[in-house]
Order: C-alpha cells, then structure tokens, then sequence
C-alpha cells in the first residue's frame, strides 16, 4: 500500500474504481502526498451514486491540510518539460509554449492527436475533470507563476467559482493572453 513507499512522493496518480478512491485518497494523505491525480470515473458525472462517492473523496481529502486533489474523471496531466506524462493519452506531446487546458478528456486526445500531426508543442497539457478541489482558477493562477507558458487555451463547460477564476484570469492577462 502506500504507506510502504520508501520515500513521499509529490503526486499519486488514482485510476482505480471509483468506490475504492476515497479509501486510497485517505491513504495518501496519512502518507503525506501532497498532490493527488484522479482519472478514475464514476463519480458527479453519472448521478446520485457517483455524486455521494465524490462527496466521500472530498471528505477524505478534507482530514489532511494542503492536500490538493486534479479530477476526478480527467484524462490526466501531461508537462513536457518535466517528462511528466501522468495521463492515459497516447506518447509525450512536443514542448511549446502553450498551456492548455480543459473539462473534457474526448477533446483534449482531439487536441494531442491534432498537434502531433502539426508539430505544435505545450507547455502543460491538463484535464481538470469534475474539478472537485482545483478548478480553473488555482490551475491559471499557477500557470501565471510558470515562466514558460505565452498563453493560456481553456475549454470551459462550466465555472464553479467565478470570482476566484476572473481574479486569476485578469492578473495572467496582464502579461500574457488567454482563449476560451
């Protein structure tokens, strides 16, 4: 399990059935992993039943301070620089320049096909998923404190905080652009 890791590490990567995520999440923080990825399915997106095991994740995550939680339901994060892949998509994208963000994971294997094909390069490939923890906001408020993203592509479906996502969109847009 993973309080037998030989080390912390910074980001877990869940991709197991949704009724056994909470469970791992807890695991995870009585581990001290700060970072918690999910691409599991099965949660908000499919009614009642997933909605109460979202509910449980949260709670979980809830017990343990700093813990931030990517997904559920996503296609993953993807950061070229780093020779991060931490996403069921298909081979490493070129670096670039280009931040891209989005809610839906069909769009973004649409994207990483198309760029392939184009030679067009990201700096951050992220699918946020049911944005349970880190919506929209808290992702352009770090890509505004990464030198290499020029810009900022969203593919939004919904906005859960707009206050907090227009605060972090204007202070990005100061230096750089954004397109939704």
């Amino acid at each position: 399990g993973v309080a037998s890791l030989p080390a912390v590490p910074d980001l877990a990567v869940i991709c197991t059935p949704a009724a056994t995520v909470a469970g791992i999440v807890g695991e995870c923080g009585e581990a001290g992993i700060p970072g918690v990825l999910i691409v599991s399915a099965g949660f908000r997106e499919t009614g009642a039943d997933g909605a109460g095991l979202q509910a449980e994740v949260a709670a979980q995550a809830a017990r343990f301070r700093g813990m931030r939680i990517v997904g559920p339901n996503c296609l993953g994060v993807i950061v070229p620089q780093a020779k991060l892949n931490a996403s069921f998509a298909g081979p490493m994208p070129k670096e670039g320049q280009i931040a891209f963000v989005s809610q839906s994971g069909a769009l973004c294997t649409s994207v990483l096909d198309w760029a392939a094909e184009r030679g067009v390069g990201f700096s951050h490939f992220i699918s946020v998923g049911n944005m349970m923890d880190v919506d929209f906001g808290d992702i352009i408020d770090y890509l505004g404190r990464d030198p290499q993203p020029r810009a900022i592509i969203l593919y939004i479906e919904s906005i859960t905080q707009p206050r907090k996502f227009m605060s972090a969109a204007r202070a990005f847009t100061r230096t750089f652009p954004i397109g939704a």
